[in-house]
């Protein structure tokens, strides 16, 4: 199995699930953060996570390129699309990221100001791991794990 890596680093990376109840799942990452996803109470579900990792990508990227001298004002992203089905089955369609990005006045509020079109755009062409790899339609091996060897390939 290839080595486990984190932060923005190129490399292998992976979660675990474990089922707490009724579609119901808490999801363990390789430094030990969890979360619990699914079930019809607060917790995220799938698809939330599908749009939080998309917004989640391109924020960073684009708080890294505007923000190198002055932190924002403001900065949210919502991310939204329809969940949809077609004689192939569920899909998520019509994805959105709407930015709202202000910058204190002033020279380096002029200057991220200016640099903000351009990083949205570095994040969604080029730099968002996760924007992009849906966009490029990655395949996905889905099997089950052989008998006696654990889920995760290690």
């Amino acid at each position: 199995m290839a080595e486990e890596t984190g932060g923005t680093g190129l490399g292998h990376r992976s979660v675990s699930m474990t089922r707490v109840g009724k579609g119901v799942f808490d999801v363990t990452n390789v430094r030990g953060g969890t979360i619990r996803i699914g079930g019809d109470g607060a917790d995220f579900t799938p698809v939330e996570l599908l749009l939080t990792a998309i917004a989640g990508c391109t924020a960073i990227d684009v708080d890294y390129i505007t923000t190198k001298r002055v932190d924002p004002e403001t900065f949210t992203v919502t991310a939204a699309g329809e969940k949809l089905r077609d004689d192939g089955g569920n899909f998520m369609g019509g994805l959105e990221l709407r930015f709202t990005v202000t910058f204190p006045e002033g020279e380096e509020g002029d200057r991220a100001r200016e640099r903000l079109p351009e990083a949205v755009k570095r994040s969604h062409d080029r730099l968002c791991t996760v924007s992009r790899t849906v966009e490029l339609g990655t395949p996905i091996d889905t099997r089950l794990a052989e008998p006696g060897q654990p889920s995760d390939g290690s």
